[in-house]
């Protein structure tokens, strides 16, 4: 992120873009499974409303559906593979 704002081009912008999609196709699984574990952890107490602790795994999915990942794998993919830059829009 740094290199792209400090001199942005195609390819600092391309590097920028795929550093922030592969953060967040790994930080998705990581979440929902976090989310989880709080009821795990916590037994079944833990899903009483007056916790509000199922706020966690509703946010993180909530999240996860928003933003998919799998479209940015396809770009990490073809990035890494082929050198093929990502779209240059916020979109990524």
């Amino acid at each position: 992120m740094d290199a792209a704002r400090d001199d942005l081009t195609d390819e600092t912008a391309a590097a920028a873009s795929i550093a922030v999609a592969a953060a967040k196709a790994f930080a998705d699984p990581v979440a929902v499974e976090l989310g989880g574990a709080i009821f795990e952890l916590g037994g079944t107490r833990s899903s009483l409303d007056r916790l509000n602790l199922h706020r966690h795994w509703r946010n993180a999915r909530t999240h996860t559906l928003h933003d998919p990942a799998r479209w940015k794998l396809q770009h990490i993919g073809r990035y890494v593979l082929n050198g093929q830059l990502p779209p240059r829009h916020g979109l990524l």
